[in-house]
């Protein structure tokens, strides 16, 4: 999966919009107005910063060595994870899954009956 396909599969998750919030330098994808991915674009090393539980971040840097603290984010809740160092596809597209629906899950409940 390239970094492509990969800013296409968060763009076609439902009620999303993507934007450069920070500058033309960091692509950020947003359910309601809240992020769930953020792809910065100066680097030559691919990655993307998503959001997961403290307990499963703690899990995943420990397993991989491609996932890291979120890079100039909350260490806690956010990752940084790099596409380019052999993570299987499955645990990507899970990996933005679990971001997507934690950051759907805290939306206000009447937004969320309405979505």
């Amino acid at each position: 999966m390239d970094f492509e396909e990969i800013q296409e599969f968060c763009g076609n998750k439902p009620f999303v919009t993507s934007g450069f919030p920070f500058g033309p330098e960091t692509l950020v994808f947003k359910v309601h107005n809240k992020m769930f991915a953020l792809f910065p674009l100066d680097t030559e090393e691919k990655s993307v910063n998503l959001k997961n539980s403290p307990e499963i971040n703690i899990e995943l840097r420990e397993t991989y060595d491609s996932i890291i603290p979120g890079y100039h984010m909350s260490k806690v809740h956010w990752n940084t994870v790099y596409l380019g160092q052999g993570l299987k596809k499955s645990l990507i597209i899970k990996l933005i899954d679990e971001s997507y629906q934690i950051v759907f899950d805290s939306l206000p409940k009447k937004i969320r009956e309405i979505s």
